[in-house]
């Protein structure tokens, strides 16, 4: 029976992937197999050295000791693009919001008396205050093309717009799916300097901290739009403000209000809603509670943010799973080991990450409690699992 604790309300769809019979779940467990969390700050938690994986229903990990995890061999997996449609739409509607300047609209509208007659004549005195311009043949560049950046580059071209994106790392599978009308910016100067809106898809690690600040927002077109719907401290929001009020900024839409942007009249501040849809929701739990699913039960991962990708079909036999340090001679130490308990490696896999690698092995019988302590006990070996056996 594997233990599952969750620290956040994970979506039902995403819970039901997970067996009753062999699983159980609950939000006070003790000597849990697993974590399922969304949003829970788990910096300053004491996590159980029973967890062996550790699955983010969403795509940003800050709220996860990462690097702890990976020393102590745990795990960490999200949920990259479950949520990328619902973050697409919202920057879509925060460029037309932006636009056509909706919000400043509505709060006219809003703060409107008297009787229908009266209120029809101050709209049309009060219109043209806000007439604003239309997205088809302007330039929007986005900057990460990871699964969200690509969607909204792709929809934003679909919708007549000129795109340019910048992203270094860009995986194949991402650029099968652009477009090939997008263009490609060499570097995040080149792309503002030629962009009417700039949107964000990136992680914030210490490279894309303020990658907007005072020295880049002097050199975007005037009147352009700031987008960030990824992280807060991505664009440094005063250097943001000081353009806003200098009118060479037009506008700023962002998923992270504060006391500096939630009142300003050129800013939109929405409280965090990228992936705040019923779907986006449903779909990051399924895909985390997946993965989690496949890791406890066969040793696969896929979207770890600090593991290897590793996927080995069963076929018969015993499966043992190794988590190290990638140093020199742990395959042949583990083989070693497998050879002198008498067991016959049917298959197995090896793959490796920075400092970390993971080994998947079938055996032909079942390894003994002995023969999986001298595995654990080879310097650099952070933990072995017997998969399908007693643990």
């Amino acid at each position: 029976m594997h233990k599952i604790l969750t620290l956040n309300n994970i979506a039902v769809a995403g819970l039901d992937r997970l067996p009753r019979d062999s699983y159980e779940i609950a939000s006070e467990i003790t000597h849990p197999d697993a974590i399922l969390l969304r949003s829970y700050k788990m910096h300053d938690m004491e996590i159980p050295p029973t967890v062996k994986a550790i699955g983010r229903a969403g795509a940003g990990v800050n709220n996860i000791p990462v690097d702890r995890m990976t020393q102590q061999g745990v795990v960490v997996f999200n949920a990259p693009g479950a949520n990328s449609n619902a973050v697409k739409e919202l920057v879509l509607a925060g460029m037309l919001m932006a636009s056509r300047n909706i919000v400043q609209a509505w709060n006219f509208a809003r703060g409107l008396s008297g009787e229908d007659g009266e209120i029809n004549k101050a709209v049309e005195a009060g219109k043209k205050n806000f007439v604003g311009f239309e997205l088809p043949g302007r330039t929007l560049g986005v900057v990460g093309l990871g699964a969200i950046g690509v969607k909204v580059a792709n929809a934003a071209h679909a919708l007549g717009m000129n795109v340019i994106g910048y992203d270094p790392t860009i995986t194949v599978r991402s650029a099968w799916q652009l477009s090939s009308d997008i263009k490609q910016a060499l570097s995040v100067d080149d792309l503002v300097s030629k962009c009417d809106y700039i949107t964000f898809h990136v992680p914030l690690i210490d490279s894309t901290r303020h990658m907007i600040n005072a020295e880049r927002l002097k050199c975007m077109k005037k009147h352009s739009v700031l987008l960030n719907f990824a992280r807060s401290g991505i664009i440094d929001d005063e250097a943001a403000v000081a353009a806003l009020d200098s009118g060479h900024l037009y506008a700023y839409v962002c998923d992270f209000p504060s006391n500096l942007l939630k009142d300003h009249p050129r800013c939109i501040t929405l409280p965090h809603l990228g992936a705040s849809t019923a779907e986006a929701e449903e779909n990051c739990a399924v895909m985390v509670a997946d993965q989690v699913r496949s890791y406890l039960e066969d040793g696969n991962i896929t979207n770890s943010v600090n593991f290897p990708d590793i996927n080995l079909p069963r076929n018969g036999g015993h499966r043992i799973s190794v988590v190290n340090s990638n140093v020199p001679n742990m395959l042949g130490q583990i083989s070693t080991d497998l050879a002198e308990s008498n067991l016959n490696i049917i298959d197995m896999l090896n793959r490796s990450r920075s400092d970390v690698a993971v080994t998947l092995i079938d055996v032909d019988q079942a390894p003994d409690e002995a023969t999986l302590q001298r595995i654990a006990s080879i310097a650099g070996v952070l933990s072995v699992r017997c998969l399908g056996c007693s643990e």
